[in-house]
């Protein structure tokens, strides 16, 4: 295993102004080409119906719990994460229960990404709570990481309920598979300090160690601040990264990273030496020769 981790997330988002949809047999051989390839996972978004800036088109995706389960049944080697389950649009108890079937239909290579999830167009229109999203997913946690954990789970909040559940059947890792907690803010950083075996950020406006350096600084704080070792937990940033673009190109989600194979490294290499353990990239564009193109890059940090 690399003490750098790398992972591609592979979204299926296609909005009102575009007719294409990514289809089940693109994700799966794009998951497929990133094993061979030698990626550490493959990550799977967990989104429903939205607009990604305010006031651009409407996009629409497939379900973030179906698709990462099809992943661990084509796949044989690379990790299968979530990024991340909203605990917004499920049964806390349930999403424990799908985690541990995903996880046996991988034979014990899934990661649990877990996060608030937010309110908004999506959450309207599926008739989904639009209050209290932090308040809920605090709750969730009090019954998802104990399931998890130790196989059972007993709570009463504002939101959420478990009476003496167990977690039946567990799947082949019980009280072993991996929890990142995607937490940005002092809340976020204290749950994830307190819970994760990961703590998980991603780029809001530019995918640079700039932005998301002084993050590790304030979450290995909120470590002290609870009584962990930062050195017992993973910690991993979230970009986007455009290896057919020229370095400094803009898109969607701010400025990426682009350039070169050895350009794309070197970005790579600044968030490890920030104090990063893994990154999750986003391919722009989405396809077969974007993800070839990131080949080279891999090569160069294996060669570290």
């Amino acid at each position: 295993m690399r003490s750098f981790e790398i992972g591609v997330v592979l979204g299926s988002w296609r909005s009102t102004t575009d007719g294409t949809t990514v289809g089940w047999a693109e994700i799966r051989d794009l998951a497929l080409r990133a094993e061979a390839i030698g990626f550490d996972t493959v990550w799977s978004p967990d989104e429903l119906l939205g607009r990604l800036v305010k006031d651009g088109p409407r996009f629409g995706f497939w379900d973030g719990i179906a698709i990462p389960a099809a992943l661990a049944a084509a796949t044989s080697r690379i990790k299968i994460g979530t990024w991340v389950i909203s605990s917004l649009h499920r049964n806390p108890g349930i999403t424990a229960k799908a985690v541990a079937t995903i996880d046996e239909i991988s034979g014990g290579r899934f990661v649990l990404g877990l996060g608030a999830g937010h309110a908004g167009s999506g959450a309207h229109a599926f008739g989904l709570p639009e209050d209290h999203i932090y308040q809920r997913f605090e709750e969730a946690l009090e019954i998802i990481v104990p399931l998890l954990r130790t196989g059972r789970a007993d709570f009463e909040g504002s939101y959420h309920l478990a009476r003496d559940l167990e977690q039946l059947p567990a799947g082949p890792r019980p009280n072993r598979i991996p929890i990142v907690l995607a937490g940005h803010g002092p809340k976020g950083y204290r749950h994830a300090a307190r819970l994760a075996d990961v703590w998980s950020c991603y780029a809001e406006e530019r995918s640079d160690v700039a932005e998301l350096g002084p993050r590790v600084v304030e979450f290995e704080a909120a470590c002290a601040e609870v009584g962990r070792d930062p050195a017992t937990i993973g910690r991993s940033a979230g970009v986007v990264v455009a290896p057919l673009e020229p370095a400094g190109a803009s898109g969607m989600f701010g400025t990426m990273i682009g350039g070169s194979a050895e350009e794309i490294a070197d970005a790579f290499r600044t968030f490890r030496d920030a104090g990063y353990t893994q990154l999750e990239f986003m391919l722009h564009p989405q396809t077969a020769a974007a993800l070839e193109a990131m080949a080279p890059v891999l090569e160069s940090l294996d060669g570290d």
